[in-house]
């Protein structure tokens, strides 16, 4: 290269990086700022051991036009460069957010959201880039940090600084942070939120933990957290921008204070009258009409600008009669529940394998559930080590269910929410592979909705759950616990509502979910609209939490005390069976022919794992037998219990030897070879002859054969017995068959019973 061409490069001194470091527990977090992003608002690195994100925020310069809200933008991109992996898609780069990211989007985007000024109105933007993971620090409460961290030293107007950190409960023990790998033995995923003071998000999944633990976790997680503050406090200190000046959002208090007038009481009489929802929304948009009728009478009115006034009369008439007289709309106690009724079975869904329907006051959800095989597991390609998912939670929320019209999309953000949080509340009593071999997923459909359609889908998980005979450990129940606090604050004044409806949700200032079975609670989820909670509050609202929840509980199993002993007759039946992993491609057969005929000619689905189990999944019992038969004759796999048809190799004086899969033979013993009494082996079989045989034993490779178990219909266990030479009472024996002629060379093989399903 020549030397002149360096002349084209102007010297320029590198960016400066600042770096600080906050101690968590075991952990240091550590933030980056000033060389990456520079044109955004504010950049920021955050790393803890070797995963590391990247967090903008970037404000626009001006109002949102046509916007009575906070235009805030949250995105969470995950780049599976950051684990070192090719995405497996067509294109080979990332699509669509999977649902992992969309959930950690709406993590981040929950604490931050209540902190902003109310009347900005500006459009933010926060992006969080995943740009390292070491499959050991996880990525979602890093991300939360760094979004804080860039939001404090940006010019955007945040002023009030979050720390995040995970909880874990692990030997009994509380941890802080606690690692991927060490988060498989912890009964708890704590992720707490909270600024100085107070905690402002709640996001957990539990292994049936008693309330008074929550509470200690959450106190800890809010200590946990002090330094997180105290470093981000430190950066905007040092290294934050000035923060801009935006235009207020705000309402003519002229025209605020006509709109009341012309008001008057007329909306705090509706909301005493204790109506339904439709028939209450339906005076209100009368109220409303009229006013804006009389207003447009006498001058230019912004329907908008009145619509926002009578919104704001309607709440503060709501929590006024809540906290003054301690009723709420629909004539309730702060305690009460609305009336609750369930109904499970095959009316709901008659080719369904379960399905649930939990109502409570006007929100209704039908729960359904699908059994099936291992193949059916959802595959996952994020930065998560987990590979699959066995156990699947999907939520709908059509537009009818609130009596509405609108265009059917995919899945919101806010479904997908939903459908994360039901699933974490009914995974603690999910039965292991081991002991029930399906694929679960389950379906909630919010027919109807008045609040808490997600604590309604917990509840109907459960009732289809055991309608279709899943062997949950526990039956679940959901409840969504309110907070109305007074116009000075929680000081002056406050209110913890059980069961909130829909007008609760929305004037409120939390949202409380909790889920859990008698013994504790299995998820909780919450959000505020108020800078923060008070673990004190928080106790409180856990303990009127669970007495809803055993109330609800205790309705709920009127209808059905437990998971249904059987399987419904068109449920898959599954077998599992083991082969040796060196007879896998033999099984599989060249392009996967060999498989594919087995299921063709029987019509079963199989799948088959690299430590040689083998899944075989069908409604129809002897089909599944069938084709474990043709698999064990091809890999030479012999199953207690199981019926062949073989070849007598050789005879002695104590029994004969028969071939029942290529090179693999077992002994029938003479007291084996009939149902009657046999004095020479040779009266009953020759060498050459087929006979069908049970095998009833397996020592170290020797199997052990019976005939007389075939022929005389025993079960596995019966002919253990006999063999042992214990004789069957009459009442246990079946009709013997009659003798076969000895002249016969091959001997009908007896119909296989259909397997019992299991629990």
């Amino acid at each position: 290269m020549d030397s002149s061409s360096f002349s084209l490069i102007v010297s320029a001194e590198k960016p400066a990086n600042h770096v600080y470091t906050a101690q968590v527990g075991e952990h240091q977090i550590i933030f980056e700022t000033g060389r990456l992003a520079r044109q955004a608002g504010g950049a920021v690195t955050a790393r803890m051991g070797d995963t590391m994100v990247l967090a903008t925020a970037t404000m626009a310069k001006t109002v949102r036009q046509g916007v009575d809200f906070f235009p805030l933008s949250v995105e969470y991109e995950e780049r599976l460069y950051a684990a070192g992996r090719i995405p497996g898609s067509y294109f080979r780069r990332e699509g669509r957010p999977p649902e992992a990211a969309i959930l950690i989007a709406r993590l981040i985007d929950r604490p931050l959201r209540p902190l902003f000024p109310e009347d900005l109105r500006n459009e933010v933007q926060i992006i969080v880039t995943a740009l390292s993971h070491d499959q050991i620090n996880d990525i979602d409460v890093l991300s939360v940090n760094a979004a804080s961290a860039a939001l404090i030293i940006s010019d955007v107007p945040f002023h009030t600084p979050v720390g995040a950190v995970r909880i874990g409960l692990i030997n009994g023990e509380l941890a802080i942070n606690p690692t991927i790998p060490e988060m498989a033995y912890s009964d708890l995923d704590l992720r707490v939120a909270g600024t100085r003071d107070a905690i402002v998000m709640v996001e957990c999944g539990a292994n049936e933990v008693d309330e008074a633990t929550m509470v200690r976790a959450l106190e800890l997680a809010h200590r946990s957290i002090q330094d997180i503050i105290r470093v981000q406090e430190q950066m905007r200190a040092e290294v934050g921008k000035p923060k801009a000046d935006y235009p207020r959002f705000g309402r003519d208090e002229a025209f605020n204070q006509r709109v009341r007038e012309a008001v008057g009481n007329r909306i705090q009489e509706t909301i005493d009258q204790e109506l339904e929802k439709a028939e209450r929304q339906a005076t209100l948009d009368a109220i409303e009409g009229e006013v804006l009728a009389q207003m447009q009478s006498i001058g230019d009115v912004n329907a908008d600008e009145l619509h926002a006034v009578i919104k704001d009369v309607t709440s503060e008439a709501v929590r006024t009669r809540i906290l003054r007289d301690g009723v709420r709309p629909d004539g309730r106690t702060p305690r009460q529940i609305r009336p609750v009724w369930v109904e499970v079975g095959d009316h709901l869904a008659p080719r369904a394998h379960g399905a649930g329907l939990f109502t409570r006051g006007e929100t209704q959800i039908l729960s359904i559930v699908t059994l099936g095989s291992k193949s059916d597991a959802q595959p996952l390609d994020g930065l998560h080590p987990a590979e699959e998912k066995r156990y699947m939670h999907h939520y709908n929320f059509p537009p009818y269910s609130t009596g509405e019209v609108k265009v059917l999309r995919g899945s919101s953000r806010r479904e997908i929410g939903h459908s994360a949080l039901a699933e974490r509340a009914l995974l603690a009593v999910i039965p292991s592979e081991e002991e029930f071999p399906y694929t679960i997923r389950v379906v909630s459909e919010a027919l109807s909705s008045n609040g808490s359609t997600s604590m309604g889908s917990v509840c109907g998980s459960t009732l289809a759950l055991m309608d279709a005979g899943v062997p949950i450990k526990a039956p679940v129940a959901g409840i969504a616990m309110g907070l109305v606090t007074a116009p000075g604050g929680i000081s002056e004044g406050y209110a913890i509502l059980s069961d909130i409806q829909g007008i609760e949700d929305h004037i409120g200032d939390m949202d409380f979910k909790v889920a859990g079975t008698r013994k504790g609670i299995t998820a909780l989820q919450m959000d505020i609209k108020i800078p923060g909670l008070t673990t004190k509050i928080l106790a409180e609202a856990l303990e009127q939490a669970r007495e809803g929840r055993l109330a609800i509980l205790e309705r709920m199993l009127q209808a059905i005390a437990e998971p249904r002993p059987t399987l419904k007759p068109h449920t898959p039946r599954m077998l599992i069976m083991s082969i040796d992993p060196e007879k896998i491609g033999g099984l599989i057969g060249p392009g996967g022919k060999t498989v594919r005929s087995i299921q063709e000619q029987t019509g079963v689905k199989i799948d088959i794992q690299d430590d040689g189990r083998v899944y075989i999944a069908s409604p129809d019992g002897m089909a599944a037998e069938r084709a474990r038969e043709m698999i064990a004759s091809l890999t030479g796999t012999v199953v207690l219990g199981s019926i062949y048809t073989g070849r007598v190799t050789r005879t002695t004086e104590f029994g004969a030897f028969v071939e029942i899969l290529p090179r693999v033979e077992g002994m029938v013993h003479v007291s084996q070879l009939s149902d009657r009494p046999v004095r020479r082996v040779e009266d009953v079989v020759r060498t050459g002859q087929e006979i069908t045989v049970m095998v009833i034993g397996n020592d170290n490779g020797k199997l052990r054969l019976s005939r007389r178990a075939v022929l005389e219909g025993m079960t596995l266990e019966e002919a253990q017995l006999a063999d042992r030479g214990l004789q069957r009472s009459s009442a246990q024996r079946a009709p013997s068959s009659p003798a076969k002629p000895v002249s016969s060379t091959r001997e009908t093989k007896q119909p296989l019973q259909k397997p019992k399903s299991r629990r």
